[in-house]
């Protein structure tokens, strides 16, 4: 694993038990300047990952907890008239931040939800007309309770299309969970917690993720998986051609942590459902028989043609 990532995940780990992959999930959507949504039931850790995230890259933080009253000015900031200089100055909103941990978002209305649509996508925000670029890097991680849970809107697929990764964090095994007690017991907090890299490193790091190569073929494979989407009788939409562009692009990221400037067809595989899961529309006949969407993407990976070559750097 590349060291200057290794140091990030060890740095997470230091409060965060039993969740490498997250986080170098994680560390991937960060590179690669994508966006992460954490689904998974209250208690498990989503609010820390994130902000161990945060203070392991000396980022600034901001936090929104989305409730059903709040308005999108709330997120974006807001202009105020101010009677001494007779003109409207911009209050900034919480959106102005280098990670921004956007809180239980489906317990807000899908108008406030909408709001960061702009921001996901284009790095900026529109407030009075006036378009303003928010300062790189910017990455949202967002968090959610299944929406079974009481009180939780539905997140519109414009919206979980700009999430590169979906995650879920799962419970803890008993032994991790043993480890998390004894750490709260010795006073562990995520306040002790040092920045390893600063934003002008980070920046560097995902430009060299950027640089990554990858070969026609598994360029075609990628074509491929997301062709499959569209053709299965279980899937009544798939995905678009952002989500190939999006696979691309972790895979690239997740070839570098990796130590390596090339991608491989096991990159693509590996991140496949992660990428792919949030961006399909199953058919009622995959809820009936309680077929999860990337039960239906692993069985994808099997059934399409894995590239002969592809395997060498440029």
């Amino acid at each position: 694993m590349n060291e200057e990532v290794q140091k990030i995940i060890t740095n997470i780990e230091r409060v965060m038990i039993g969740k490498k992959d997250v986080a170098t999930l994680s560390v991937v959507a960060l590179l690669a300047n994508g966006h992460v949504l954490l689904e998974d039931v209250p208690g498990v850790g989503k609010t820390m990952m994130v902000r161990s995230l945060a203070k392991s890259i000396s980022a600034s933080f901001k936090r929104i907890q989305f409730t059903p009253d709040l308005l999108p000015s709330d997120v974006i900031g807001v202009s105020i008239y101010n009677p001494q200089t007779m003109q409207f100055e911009y209050r900034k909103g919480p959106l102005m931040g280098n990670i921004v941990l956007a809180d239980e978002i489906n317990r807000t209305s899908p108008k406030t939800q909408s709001a960061l649509l702009e921001a996901m996508e284009e790095a900026s925000i529109t407030v009075d007309g006036e378009t303003m670029a928010l300062e790189k890097p910017f990455f949202v991680m967002a968090t959610q309770n299944p929406i079974e849970y009481e009180g939780t809107y539905p997140l519109p697929e414009a919206q979980l299309d700009r999430f590169l990764l979906k995650l879920k964090m799962g419970y803890p095994t008993v032994t991790e969970e043993y480890e998390i007690l004894s750490r709260v017991q010795e006073g562990t907090q995520i306040h002790e917690l040092e920045a390893v890299m600063s934003l002008a490193e980070l920046r560097s790091l995902q430009q060299q993720a950027e640089s990554i190569f990858v070969d026609a073929t598994v360029r075609e494979y990628i074509v491929q998986l997301a062709s499959a989407t569209r053709s299965n009788s279980y899937i009544y939409l798939g995905v678009s051609p952002r989500a190939s562009i999006a696979l691309m692009r972790a895979a690239k990221a997740y070839a570098f942590i990796q130590g390596r400037d090339y991608v491989l067809p096991d990159d693509v595989q590996y991140l496949a459902p992660f990428v792919f899961a949030h961006r399909i529309i199953l058919q009622p006949e995959a809820r009936y028989d309680e077929i999860a969407p990337e039960e239906i993407i692993e069985r994808m990976i099997m059934n399409v043609p894995v590239p002969a070559k592809g395997f060498a750097s440029r």
